[in-house]
């Protein structure tokens, strides 16, 4: 896991935030630790900490609603769980359902995971056309299930707080 998810004071994901600034919101008590990572602890001569997973601001804060999540290559390539949307082996490149040479854009909707090899084979035609199945359908992640998905690493969601990924068990966050 590479930062600390901040909660607002309402349990909604706000953003990430480097384990050290965590630990500097919770000393300030600006922060409330919420879960902590097992086994990791920040020590110091007067100091002795877990290291911070999740933290939750102690008071609101109002932040402009977000309808959409941004897209990005490392947002496909982690929404998709580092999966090829084709073979189900490891994926490290994105393909485009509908080729950018055809007026495909880079949208969640667009937008797969793929290994090298059939990103290679598919090419510049549809999945139809390259005689291919798509395993998983592409969807769009909300700005909170993209944070939370991130936060999980390479589909590690498990490693995250069951209260938080519970969510994930309601069908907010789509399995791969």
């Amino acid at each position: 896991m590479s930062g600390t998810l901040v909660l607002n004071a309402s349990y909604e994901p706000l953003s990430t935030v480097s384990p050290r600034r965590a630990v500097v919101l919770v000393l300030q008590r600006k922060a409330d630790l919420e879960h902590a990572v097992p086994g990791s602890r920040f020590r110091a001569a007067a100091l002795d900490l877990p290291v911070p997973q999740v933290i939750r601001l102690r008071r609101f804060v109002k932040v402009p609603f977000r309808q959409q999540a941004p897209w990005s290559r490392r947002g496909v390539l982690v929404r998709d769980r580092h999966r090829c949307a084709y073979c189900g082996r490891r994926a490290t490149t994105v393909d485009h359902v509908v080729p950018r040479s055809r007026g495909g854009r880079d949208t969640w909707l667009n937008t797969v995971a793929a290994c090298a090899d059939d990103n290679r084979r598919k090419a510049n035609r549809t999945p139809a056309e390259a005689g291919m199945r798509l395993l998983v359908e592409p969807f769009q992640p909300t700005p909170a299930d993209a944070l939370v998905l991130a936060l999980g690493g390479q589909g590690a969601v498990g490693e995250l707080p069951e209260w938080l990924t519970a969510r994930a068990a309601a069908g907010s966050l789509r399995a791969a």
